[in-house]
């Protein structure tokens, strides 16, 4: 996610206890950095991490970065730093080959897709990106996105890319957890197509295991989010924004935030309205919790089924078809 060409003020929240992230120290309000010029999330463990050089590479070549001022003539004042906080998810091997992972190339490439002709349009769910190898539970994960409006006209939107070890599902109901979040009522509703599973069908996933939670091993889930707001905050209030979107996160999967997950939710504020007062600033933060909630509902729907050589991950509209008729 690439940041103005200012840069964005920005915070993190991370809640799981196996996290993979680079230069989050940076987004403590304490730190000097006070903006980024984008967020990486990315696949391959720690080995993903690599990918955020490749990122930083681009916005060095377009002149985007922290800029650098001492040393000796006028060349000084052209030298950057790119600021790029990343943080990945576990699916190493999930494709069937362990060393297939992004590298700085991969990086770099997903630089000049952000700034081409793709970059401007809808955001793409389901099994792309970050979210390829993602799974959610015993089924198949991937990205969702969601955004609100707020009564001071500010946006708050939300980019998910769900790998958790939990799962999104109410194994007594088939239902999913997040969404009664939904926007809306009645048959305007966000996620108004979605009924209750056919008893049998239900019957028949919860005796296949498809609707579990899967703790799979140490290091091999995380669910990684970006907040983003137009409204200006300051670096705490960020961090306040990055702290409420993990909430969003709890009320969606089960259990959250493990041992075995690094979940990471970073917020970004571009500052392009004006700063909140105290009411508006509370409901910013509530909407960003929904968001999430709802971006996380979006993945489950957007994703597809998936069979690779290392194993069978079916979505949760093939395991359950009746749900999302």
């Amino acid at each position: 996610m690439l940041a103005p060409p200012e840069g964005a003020v920005a915070g993190v929240d991370v809640r799981g206890a196996a996290p993979g992230t680079r230069e989050t120290d940076l987004l403590d309000p304490r730190r000097l950095v006070r903006r980024i010029n984008a967020v990486l999330l990315t696949g391959g463990s720690a080995y993903g991490l690599a990918a955020a050089d490749g990122v930083m590479r681009g916005l060095e070549s377009d002149g985007w970065g922290y800029p650098l001022t001492r040393g000796p003539g006028p060349a000084a004042s052209e030298r950057i730093v790119p600021i790029v906080p990343a943080a990945v998810v576990f699916d190493l091997g999930r494709g069937g080959d362990f060393g297939a992972r992004p590298d700085a190339a991969t990086g770099l490439a997903a630089y000049r897709a952000a700034t081409g002709p793709a970059g401007t349009g809808p955001v793409v769910s389901g099994v792309v990106g970050a979210g390829t190898g993602a799974v959610v539970g015993a089924l198949k994960g991937g990205v969702g996105s969601a955004s609100a409006v707020l009564s001071s006209g500010a946006t708050v939107a939300a980019l998910v890319v769900l790998n958790a070890a939990g799962s999104a599902v109410h194994q007594p109901t088939g239902e999913l957890y997040g969404a009664r979040f939904g926007l809306g009522s009645g048959a305007e509703a966000e996620f108004a197509a979605l009924r209750p599973p056919d008893p049998a069908e239900l019957a028949a996933a919860l005796d296949a295991g498809l609707l579990r939670s899967a703790l799979e091993g140490p290091l091999r889930a995380t669910t990684l989010s970006v907040l983003g707001t137009d409204a200006r905050l300051s670096k705490a209030e960020c961090c306040l924004l990055a702290g409420m979107g993990a909430d969003g996160l709890a009320r969606a999967v089960r259990p959250v935030h493990t041992m075995v997950d690094g979940d990471t939710t970073f917020a970004l504020s571009t500052g392009a309205r004006p700063a909140p007062e105290l009411a508006d600033l509370h409901e910013l933060l509530a909407a960003g919790a929904d968001c999430v909630t709802r971006a996380i509902v979006h993945a489950v729907l957007a994703a597809e089924s998936v069979r690779t050589p290392a194993g069978t991950w079916p979505a949760y509209t093939a395991a359950l078809p009746s749900t999302h008729p």
